[in-house]
């Protein structure tokens, strides 16, 4: 399953508003830096994390003063494993800019890969305070990750329903309420709120595997066997697929999702 890169994450950067030393009139060095910072929020999106490593070094070096690269490289360098230099990119960027909530939200989820899930609920909570942020519902569908990192699955569904009441069509916390309810054997919530997520995303092999569990669960037997036909032509090796083959209906890998795609 792939990263989710664009829902969990805050990548713009457009909207800032950072202080820039530079010998160039400051509108030409602001404009340089966002427009290599934006360029590299889109290879890093794409998976061309090489070509958005040098894009943000572009942005720095036409806008050494530029805090949203200092995020974005944050990011990049968290994807590329080189945790230490990420740490010292996301600082950076605090110390340019320490209330801007999209800082907060990508710190914290560097914090929770790192499994300081607490540390990092902290910095999704300080991104909230912020009534200029845009995108609140990222910082808790975060927090409701991070909560089932440290088996809080009250806590988290608590925060997947709040990203639900500020976005309904919010795909992620509509696939992890469907999860938690079919864990509680609520499986006529668990099919509601997956049948919401259908109406506004492709499903995925998770999807269709948690559809399929669902549909066993109730002896919908036609239904299950059409989300099971869908899993085997759509996806015939992922490991949802192998477990259909083996009759693993009690396979999950929710516990491992760590923000991980549900959709295709």
């Amino acid at each position: 399953m792939k990263k989710i890169i664009l829902l969990l994450i805050g990548i713009a950067s457009c909207g800032w508003q950072s202080q820039i030393s530079a010998a160039e009139p400051l509108s030409n060095a602001q404009n340089r830096a966002q427009i290599h910072t934006e360029l590299g929020a889109a290879y890093y999106s794409r998976g061309q994390i090489g070509v958005a490593l040098e894009e943000l070094k572009e942005a720095i070096k036409s806008a050494p003063r530029y805090a949203p690269a200092y995020n974005m490289l944050g990011l990049v360098y968290m994807e590329l494993g080189d945790y230490p230099q990420a740490e010292e990119s996301f600082q950076h960027a605090f110390s340019l800019d320490g209330t801007n909530p999209d800082v907060h939200n990508n710190y914290g989820w560097f914090l929770c890969q790192r499994g300081r899930a607490d540390d990092a609920i902290k910095h999704f909570f300080a991104a909230l305070k912020n009534p200029l942020y845009s995108t609140p519902e990222k910082s808790y569908l975060n927090a409701g990750v991070c909560s089932l990192k440290k088996n809080d699955e009250q806590g988290a569904e608590d925060y997947f329903q709040r990203a639900l009441k500020l976005r309904p069509q919010e795909a992620q916390a509509l696939y992890y309420l469907s999860e938690l309810a079919f864990k509680r054997k609520d499986y006529f919530e668990a099919k509601s709120y997956l049948s919401k997520l259908m109406q506004v995303a492709n499903s995925g092999s998770e999807v269709l595997w948690l559809a399929l569990r669902i549909e066993h669960k109730l002896g919908n037997r036609d239904a299950e066997a059409n989300y099971g036909l869908q899993l085997r032509k759509n996806f015939p090796d992922s490991r949802e697929a192998q477990a259909l083959r083996n009759g693993q209906y009690d396979y999950s890998d929710f516990a491992k999702l760590d923000g991980q795609k549900v959709m295709k």
